[in-house]
Formats: C-alpha cells, structure tokens, sequence
C-alpha cells in the first residue's frame, strides 16, 4: 500500500505543474473553495509564472499518460471545473512519442512466448499512432491478411495503477470536505475513471468489447467494425482487420472522394443512437481520429477502449428527456429526474420544469445552424447546484459522447439539426419500448421472474432466521477509534491533509471547481 507521504510528494509535483501552467488560479476566487486548499493554492503558485490564459490540456499532458486520460474523462464534466475549461480539455489529444521498435517487438514476442515471425509475416516499425496506452503498428499475417497491431507500452500498467492510486487518496479528501466537493463526488468520478482505465489496460477486453459492438450493428447500414484477429490477440496485444479509408475529420477527401457529407452526418448520428439507446452498449470514443470512410461510404470506428453501458431503465428515462427537449414536454422531463431520483424528492416538480423551460426554450425557434445539444447540456449543467442533483457516473460518458458526435456531424454538415434527425429515431423507439404491447411484454417478464425467485429467497429467509440450536449469533464489536481518526480530531497530522486536500483538487477538478474560472 503506498504511504500517504508518497501520495503528498506526488500531488505536490503534479499541483506544482497545473500553477505553471495557470491552471489553479481559479480556487482562490471561488466561494466554494475551503480555506485550506485555498492557502495552498496561494503556495503552489509561488514562485511561477502562469499564462494569461489557462492552459489546462498543457498540463494534463506535461504531468503523464495517466493525467492525459484523467483530463479527457474531466472534460465531460463542466459543472466539475467549469466550461471554458472543458472546452479546453475536449482538445487533449492522446499523443505521446513513440516507444522504440524494439521494445515494440519484445513486448509481443513476451506476451504471446513465441517470435514475431510466427505470427507476422511483416511489421512496419513506424507507428500509425502512439497514445498514453498502447501504439499501434501495420502489419501483415503469417497467412496474408493486412491488420493493425495494437501493442501496450512497456510497464505502462504499474504506471497508471500508481497514479491511480493518488488519485483516489486525493479525491477521497477532497471528498471529506463535504460541501460542494461532496455533492459533485470527486471519488465516484475517480473510481469510474478506474474502471474505464482498467478496461482499456486489457486489450482483450477491447477485443470483446468490438466483437459485442459488432452483433449489435450488424443490421445498420453504412456502419460497421473491423473483424477481431482471435488467435493474435491478448491481454497485451490487439490484432484487428486493418481498414483502409479516409478519415472523417478530413473534409476536403471526402468531397473529392464524392462522398455525400450530409447523409454521412446523418448516419453518423443515427448509428451512435442506435447504439446509445436501442443496445444500450455505445463506443465512447468517437472522436475524429477514429472514425473512417470507406470508398463505398460505410463509416468504420476503430479503438474500442473505452466503451459506454446504459441499463434498459436509464435508456427509456434518456429517450423520453431527449424527445420531452425535443417537444418542449418540461413537465415531463422534470418529472423523469424524479422518477430516476436524479433529483432529490424535497425539490418542486414545476419549479425543475420551469428551470428546465429556462435552458430549452431560449434555443427553439432559432436557425438550425445554432442548435447545440452541446449547449442543450451545459444549461443543464448549470441548474444542477440549484436543485442538489449529484452526479450520475452511468451518464457521463453519454454526455461525453454526444458532444463528440455532434461536432462530429457539424463539421460533415454545418447545417445538420440534432433534434431533427434524433427526434423520429427516438420517437419511434419510445413507441416500440414503452407502448402497451411493451409495457405489457415488461409486467408478464417482471412477474414471472419475481416467482422463480421465490425459492431462493425463502431459503436465504431460513439462512437468516436459523432455527435454535444453531450457531449463537456473535457479540457485538467493540467501537475502536482508528489512529488516524483521533489524529484528525486532535488536529495533528492536519498539514499533510491539507496539502493532499489541495492537490487532489488542483488534478481531480483540473484545478478549479465550476465558476473558478474568469
């Protein structure tokens, strides 16, 4: 387990790091900032010379690997460290130099315990692409076929696991302050940042995660995955079909290519929808590095590291507030967050429904050219303090991945409408999930289920309640303080935890909370 002093030393560096690059000096202008972090601010800037202007992507990327993913994670959250930071951070890029060949070479040749030349005819030393993770190389099979080789960066897993490890302690802390830091919860935000992190450590998880995305797309027209190389593929090593197309953010090739942009917009936006709501399993990933086009127009998305899940219940939720926007049904989208407890139930349904007419109506009526969903969810953002709804981790990466998209699709085609060519999709998938027949199919599967349960729980009632003669039941454990408990009661011990109370925020909120910036 690594000492808390570790953790202090390496917030330190890193807190250091953000002052440099002005990414701290928000917290010593926001109201919500405790004291002691605060004070702490004041010392970490000490000394240095910020930019004018914040360069919060600069720092992520000066700190490491890990930082870089924790910053794409953090830009999702504008409520968490504001909007013009945000919109800065949606521009870290997951490029690093690339690791020398060789180590490329024995990384594959350890992982699979055999030569390359067993399983490679050929592999270009030269990387397509290098991120925090993994480097990807193009290469040809033992039996002809072209594929694309990812391979993880030597000792890149005891990496992440350290730093990660610093986080946690860091937003646990900052966590403990309670306040605004315990209604935004910098630790749940930390512990689905793991996840998803360890996720894409284990490139066979990737694999898997392309294989599932597949099966459900596999009816969509003009949308498909790249096949899974099974027998070159592990835990460090991903070899999937290689595609040869142009890359969506390129505008100018696809013209030429003849490429119809607006359909491609189109499409795009429908297959992403298809996946968020109709599968409820999306790729998370959809920035323009990983989208192509073929020569026929199909659209191909490639690294699947990072995948979202939505459960059926949040998804019916998700597509009546998309389509209550749409139509300007408030009431209703009010009354969903409380259905779904996003809002706690001592708030007023209308006076939600009359905050949410604040953010949807200013944009209806406008020119399509200036509707946003972008915008659409930073107002919603903005009335969330106002009505204590905390976070919710499942729909962070939607929220992420629908800023993508959308500008995505706005570059394809300036004049696309979201609401438009979301609106008949989710229309129709309402009708189809939550019409009579639906809800109907639901109550006869939840019943059924309730009966076949019953066994089961009858015995853990017998399990729980033993009959006598058994076991007697333990005496209750004494109430122990800890030590480092009655250390925080006595104050002793407070400036290591004001130190990691600070730093932790500086890296956990990207060095401000909301409203830290101005």
């Amino acid at each position: 387990m690594t000492r808390p002093a570790t953790h202090i030393w390496r917030l330190l560096s890193w807190g250091r790091t953000l002052a440099r690059h002005g990414a701290l000096r928000g917290v010593e202008r926001d109201p919500n900032t405790p004291p002691p972090v605060k004070r702490i601010a004041r010392l970490a800037r000490f000394g240095t010379f910020p930019p004018a202007e914040p360069d919060y992507a600069g720092a992520f990327r000066a700190i490491g690997p890990a930082a870089i993913k924790l910053g794409q994670t953090l830009a999702t959250r504008p409520d968490l460290v504001g909007e013009d930071a945000a919109r800065n951070l949606l521009s870290l890029q997951d490029n690093l130099p690339p690791v020398p060949f060789a180590a490329i070479e024995e990384q594959i040749e350890r992982s699979f315990e055999r030569p390359v030349g067993q399983l490679f005819a050929s592999v270009d030393p030269v990387p397509v692409g290098a991120a925090s993770i993994a480097q990807v190389h193009r290469g040809v099979t033992t039996d002809g076929r072209e594929v694309a080789i990812k391979v993880q960066r030597p000792g890149i897993r005891e990496k992440f696991a350290a730093d990660i490890a610093t986080y946690e302690w860091a937003a646990a802390h900052v966590e403990a302050m309670g306040g605004e830091a315990a209604r935004l919860r910098p630790a749940l935000t930390i512990a689905n940042f793991k996840r998803w992190t360890n996720r894409e450590l284990d490139l066979r998880r990737e694999a898997a995660s392309a294989s599932e995305l597949a099966d459900h797309m596999r009816g969509v027209e003009g949308y498909c995955i790249p096949s899974i190389d099974w027998d070159r593929t592990n835990g460090r090593v991903l070899t999937i079909e290689w595609v040869d197309g142009i890359k969506i953010s390129d505008r100018e090739a696809l013209i030429a290519a003849g490429h119809d942009l607006p359909d491609l917009a189109r499409r795009l936006v429908l297959a992403f929808l298809t996946q968020a709501i109709s599968a409820g399993f999306f790729h998370a990933d959809m920035h323009q590095g990983n989208l192509f086009v073929k020569a026929d127009g199909t659209i191909v998305a490639i690294d699947f590291g990072i995948m979202g899940r939505i459960d059926r219940r949040a998804r019916q939720w998700l597509a009546e507030i998309l389509y209550g926007l749409t139509v300007g049904d408030y009431r209703r989208v009010a009354e969903i967050h409380f259905e779904a407890q996003y809002v706690p139930a001592y708030h007023s349904v209308d006076e939600f429904a009359t905050a949410l007419r604040a953010v949807g109506e200013p944009m209806r009526g406008k020119p399509v050219s200036e509707l946003s969903v972008g915008q659409m969810l930073d107002g919603l953002f903005a009335i969330t303090r106002d009505f204590d709804m905390q976070t919710q981790p499942h729909l962070l990466l939607l929220q992420k991945t629908m800023v993508m998209v959308e500008g995505i699709a706005t570059q394809l085609d300036p004049a696309i409408n979201m609401w438009d060519v979301s609106a008949p999709f989710v229309r129709s998938w309402i009708r189809d999930e939550l019409g009579p027949e639906a809800a109907l199919a639901d109550r006869l599967r939840t019943d059924v289920d309730t009966l076949l349960r019953l066994p089961a729980l009858v015995r853990r009632i017998e399990d729980a309640f033993p009959p006598k003669g058994a076991a007697p039941e333990p005496p209750p454990l004494p109430d122990i303080e800890l030590v480092w408990e009655r250390r925080a009661r006595e104050g002793r011990g407070w400036l290591g935890y004001a130190v990691a109370a600070l730093a932790g925020g500086a890296l956990v909120y990207g060095g401000l909370w909301a409203g830290w910036l101005g």
